[in-house]
């Protein structure tokens, strides 16, 4: 079984997920508003996973994550954010976590991505990685096409994926695309399937390790 220690800044926030992981059938074996508090639980409560809220009040989320990996090295940390920039998020990977999942994520996806940081593998939420490799697309032809054949995905999801990550609504990409919104949704929906069980995380570092992401 998963022991989860997780930690956020808002209490009833902390609540809510401290609900939905047990009635996922993990154990919360504690919880911490702080990034000191959480220091201080590590040890007493030897958790599997950390659900390592970003914005924590005290010490540095990205200070934290350095001392994890040292003094922790077989802990592993879901980092739980708000943004979606590709430097902030390679950062995270960067110093230590294992995975990335944005605070606006269904609890379904949140369940599933600390059941897979758990198991050993790294961990990206759907919404950053189609961001991601929409930008990926839009700025680098060839590596977008790349990406394109790796993940199994047609021109005109690319497309999309790029139209996505310039902001735009499904409205305004069928617009923009002489579709209809019910088929920008149709494509949304299949590049989603297509991504979910792909290495994002892994992707995410290379591409802004090789400056094909703008700044």
């Amino acid at each position: 079984m998963i022991r989860l220690l997780l930690t956020d800044g808002h209490a009833p926030t902390r609540e809510a997920l401290r609900i939905g992981a047990a009635a996922a059938g993990l154990e919360v074996v504690g919880e911490a508003g702080t990034g000191d508090e959480l220091l201080a639980q590590l040890a007493a409560t030897a958790p599997t996973v950390v659900l390592l809220d970003l914005s924590l009040p005290g010490p540095d989320a990205f200070a934290l994550l350095p001392a994890l990996r040292e003094q922790y090295p077989l802990l592993r940390v879901l980092a739980h954010g708000e943004l979606t920039n590709e430097h902030y998020v390679a950062r995270a990977f960067d110093l230590g976590a294992h995975g990335y999942l944005l605070k606006s994520a269904r609890s379904t996806e949140l369940m599933h991505g600390l059941g897979t940081v758990a198991a050993g593998r790294p961990f990206l939420c759907s919404a950053i990685g189609l961001v991601l490799l929409g930008r990926l697309y839009a700025g680098s032809p060839a590596a977008g096409d790349t990406a394109r054949a790796t993940l199994g995905l047609s021109k005109r999801e690319m497309e999309v994926l790029s139209l996505v990550a310039e902001g735009l609504t499904n409205a305004e990409i069928a617009v923009k695309l002489f579709t209809s919104k019910r088929t920008v949704e149709t494509h949304r929906q299949n590049i989603m399937d297509k991504t979910q069980t792909r290495n994002t995380a892994a992707l995410i570092k290379l591409a802004a390790r090789q400056g094909l992401l703008p700044e």
